[in-house]
């Protein structure tokens, strides 16, 4: 036994390391908007170790390990999807462009969940409400539901062109006469 076939469609790659790269902003971007810019934005003239102290002081926290760990599993869950890219070499793109949108739609509820410690904690601490304050976790929100309508999009053409080209075989195909 030889070592397996490096995968080399150049398409599936780009598309792995497209995705690598999405799924790591939108890790940053939303780790970002739990742990540093909705807290700054729900307690507005408040430092971020203010806001720790109190949250500290009535038992609460932003819920760092819950944060970080949705970021990196994300992440990890991308760079499979590349090193399936590179290493399945039956794989076609659509299928690594399918796996990257539903990774990155699947961003809003995770990010949604892994917030939501978050925001009980700022609403205890401070008696406010523990929805979100600065607009980027909106942002993530958006750019999930456009992965998602983009893999409905590429999931239905893909489903299209398969059906016609199965179609248009067997109407050209030769018809067998009875021997």
């Amino acid at each position: 036994m030889g070592t397996p076939k490096v995968h080399t469609s150049r398409k599936s790659t780009i598309i792995g390391l497209v995705g690598l790269v999405a799924m790591t902003t939108y890790a940053v971007v939303g780790t970002m908007q739990i742990l540093v810019w909705n807290p700054l934005a729900a307690v507005p003239g408040a430092s971020l170790d203010d806001i720790h102290r109190r949250l500290g002081s009535t038992g609460g926290s932003l819920g760092q390990p819950v944060v970080l760990a949705w970021a990196v599993i994300g992440v990890v869950l991308a760079a499979l999807v590349l090193a399936l890219a590179r290493r399945l070499p039956a794989t076609p793109p659509t299928a690594i462009l399918a796996a990257v949108l539903w990774l990155v739609g699947l961003g809003a509820p995770s990010h949604f969940a892994a917030s939501f410690g978050a925001g009980l904690s700022l609403a205890d601490g401070y008696g406010i409400s523990g929805a979100a304050y600065a607009p980027w976790g909106g942002v993530l929100y958006l750019v999930s539901t456009a992965a998602f309508l983009g893999l409905i999009a590429l999931l239905t053409i893909t489903l299209y062109t398969t059906l016609t080209a199965r179609r248009a075989e067997r109407r050209h195909a030769p018809t067998e006469l009875p021997g």
